[in-house]
């Protein structure tokens, strides 16, 4: 059965960026968030394998978004995206409970084997 992946990006390229790479390498893609507040609520729903969420998004960013997911379900698989020049965000979203990040613009290679370590093929 494919693993189930939720994807939280306010900027739909960059989502569909991110599925051109998950489903032809077998990954499904049960849902997309626009914002944080519709990441969490869509994670409790969808019960996904693993969460793909931008830090940077309006209404509520990723690392709030974070906080309170692993609040409430503290083994939740969740990477986050980053752009170069982020380090900052990326270590305060590992510290909040994110697993691992990928860095914009995305290299397949590199989103797939961060994927496969956490939540494998």
């Amino acid at each position: 059965m494919a693993k189930k992946i939720l994807l939280a990006d306010d900027a739909s390229f960059m989502r569909m960026m991110l599925k051109n790479i998950l489903v032809p390498a077998g990954y499904e893609i049960v849902g997309e968030a626009n914002n944080g507040k519709e990441a969490i609520q869509m994670f409790k729903e969808l019960k996904p394998d693993l969460l793909i969420m931008d830090m940077i998004m309006p209404e509520m960013g990723g690392i709030e978004a974070i906080k309170q997911i692993i609040s409430e379900i503290p083994d939740a698989n969740i990477i986050i995206c980053s752009a170069i020049g982020q380090q900052t965000l990326v270590i305060e979203a590992i510290q909040a409970g994110a697993k691992d990040y990928i860095v914009k613009p995305f290299d397949q290679d590199n989103v797939l084997e961060t994927i496969g370590k956490i939540i494998g093929k």
